[in-house]
């Protein structure tokens, strides 16, 4: 299979490179192209078009989130997957709103990094644990009356949530436990937290987790959160 091809957008040089040579270990990856800041990455289009730009926020000049819709201009069918230090709710509801399709920590483990961006191309949105909470806090301002949600944000982490049209009727699918894993899930916790909070093996909670996936046809944890929020168990 052909390479997934990446644009890596980060001032720091050192972690830049550093990153660059984390990537290019895992062989689904090629990184064609790096930039130190918005109009460097601009620039990289006589390059062609990558499969993912992974782009930092606090960047000379332009702010990250700033430059995404520029990037998405000139890059068209490019993911976008913010990949920062910053934990402000702020940037995250910016980042969401002008259509990155994830937000990761720049905390976060290689493995991670690398099942993240492969999620991305596959469809999926992914926001760092550490950032749930207040990613369902951003959401909360995409909900109209109870039970019915308005995806006003051109990003897939808000719109890609199945619309809830229906009071409780969803929920009612979920066993006692299985609320308490999704509420948990939405309070940002790994499968491996929860097993520690309800004193239970981490591959029931894989179960169980897969379980609530099936019956309330999600595919993803921030789908989850995002669907938890709207029931109020977030």
């Amino acid at each position: 299979m052909k390479p997934i091809q990446l644009l890596v957008v980060d001032d720091h040089t050192l972690f830049r490179r550093g990153l660059i040579a984390l990537l290019l270990q895992d062989g689904r990856f090629e990184v064609v192209a790096q930039a130190a800041d918005i109009g460097q990455a601009l620039r990289c289009v006589e390059l062609g078009v990558p499969d993912l730009i992974l782009l930092d926020n606090h960047l000379p000049g332009v702010r990250g989130v700033d430059g995404i819709g520029a990037l998405r201009a000139a890059f068209p069918g490019a993911s976008v997957l913010m990949l920062t230090v910053s934990e402000n709710e702020d940037d995250l509801a910016a980042a969401l709103q002008a259509g990155a399709d994830g937000y990761l920590l720049k905390t976060v483990e290689t493995e991670q990094l690398c099942e993240s961006i492969v999620k991305v191309l596959a469809g999926e949105s992914v926001v760092s644990p550490e950032m749930m909470t207040k990613f369902v806090s951003v959401f909360r301002g995409k909900q109209t009356h109870a039970g019915a949600v308005v995806a006003e944000s051109s990003s897939p982490a808000l719109s890609q949530v199945p619309v809830v049209a229906s009071g409780s009727a969803n929920l009612d699918l979920l066993s006692a436990r299985e609320r308490e894993i999704l509420a948990l899930i939405a309070q940002g916790s790994s499968n491996k937290a929860i097993a520690r909070k309800l004193d239970i093996a981490e591959t029931t909670v894989k179960i169980h987790v897969q379980h609530i996936f099936r019956k309330l046809q999600l595919s993803s944890r921030v789908q989850a959160a995002v669907f938890a929020a709207g029931f109020g168990l977030a």
